[in-house]
């Protein structure tokens, strides 16, 4: 059995209140400032998904998607609850309470979640509205946490995407920690066929089958390059990882479409396929600065017209990007080709 990866170990300084546990003599009381607002990316799926040789050893590699979540939070002084809108998202609510009591504060708020990330498509909504509404609740008491601060806001609501980093990072979803810096890519398309449906991915992963200790030694080979690839731009080696992660999932969940895909894929001389692993969504990887972007585009989208379902185009997040904008950024649903 080959040895358990050397990971590095997070470097941001977890600093003042945010810090402890609520009921911990660090917090530190902080007053309200105003109206604050953050937002957090998604993801379009993984470029890698798997499980490691060693126990604990679940994880996933994130694919930033230029496709945003937003939340503002506004305080009320002399109120101890926290409502949120839309009703459903009690998740933000309770993420909102966390930090809140770490602050040290009795007040409460009202909190807004908007975004154009579509529920339970294996997008990373729910992680990205849980990132977003830390952001926007810190900044509405002059707080800025940081990625491993927000790690242990989100721990113990639910396993969640690594979207609290801006960059592609190894990310161990289950116990919400961080696993590896990879790096960023140059901006990639993503033409994606989407079967239908909602996954729930709480109930996702914890009916998971058991990966065996095999398939664990084919993960761990294709995490390290995985990240030599990154390191160093190769965009093949990038797709093929992501193509070899889609195919090994699908001798555990059937998807629909992947051989269609996967034919399309050759096709146009794609990089690759991308594979939303606990979504619903699939797609063919193409440089965004391909001169002949339109017309492949158009191929897969006339390819996919007798599988049924939607087809949609999306962007990643490269080095040039604001992955966080204050702001909620204007970004289309689908972008034009």
């Amino acid at each position: 059995m080959a040895p358990a990866p050397a990971y590095s170990t997070p470097t941001d300084t977890v600093i003042g209140a945010a810090a402890a546990a609520p009921g911990t003599a660090a917090q530190i009381e902080a007053a309200p400032v105003g109206p604050g607002s953050g937002s957090a990316f998604g993801t379009f799926g993984e470029l890698l998904q798997g499980a490691l040789p060693h126990p604990q050893g679940d994880f996933l590699v994130t694919f930033p998607l230029a496709r945003w979540a937003t939340a503002v939070f506004h305080p009320r002084p002399g109120r101890s609850d926290v409502q949120v809108r839309p009703a459903h998202k009690a998740k933000s609510r309770r993420v909102a309470e966390a930090v809140l009591a770490a602050l040290g504060t009795a007040d409460g708020g009202l909190l807004e979640v908007a975004g154009d990330l579509p529920e339970g498509k294996g997008l990373a909504s729910s992680s990205a509205d849980l990132v977003a509404t830390v952001r926007a609740v810190g900044s509405a008491h002059g707080r800025a946490f940081t990625p491993a601060e927000t790690e242990d806001f989100l721990r113990g609501i639910e396993p969640a995407d690594g979207v609290m980093y801006d960059e592609i990072v190894a990310f161990h979803h289950r116990e919400v920690r961080l696993g590896r810096r990879l790096g960023v890519l140059p901006p990639l398309t993503v033409v994606a066929h989407d079967e239908g449906g909602q996954v729930d991915t709480v109930a996702h992963n914890r009916g998971a089958r058991a990966i065996d200790a095999a398939d664990r030694e084919e993960y761990a080979r294709l995490l390290d390059r995985l990240t030599d690839a990154v390191a160093r731009g190769d965009l093949a080696e990038v797709g093929a990882v992501a193509t070899r992660s889609a195919e090994m999932n699908a001798h555990r969940r059937r998807r629909a479409g992947f051989a269609e895909l996967h034919a399309l894929c050759r096709e146009v001389d794609g990089l690759g396929l991308v594979l939303a692993h606990s979504g619903t969504m699939l797609g063919v990887l193409l440089e965004a600065n391909d001169p002949a972007l339109a017309g492949k585009t158009e191929h897969i989208r006339a390819g996919c017209a007798a599988l049924g379902g939607e087809v949609s185009v999306h962007r990643s997040l490269g080095a040039d990007d604001s992955w966080s904008p204050q702001a909620a950024p204007a970004h289309p649903t689908e972008l034009e080709i």
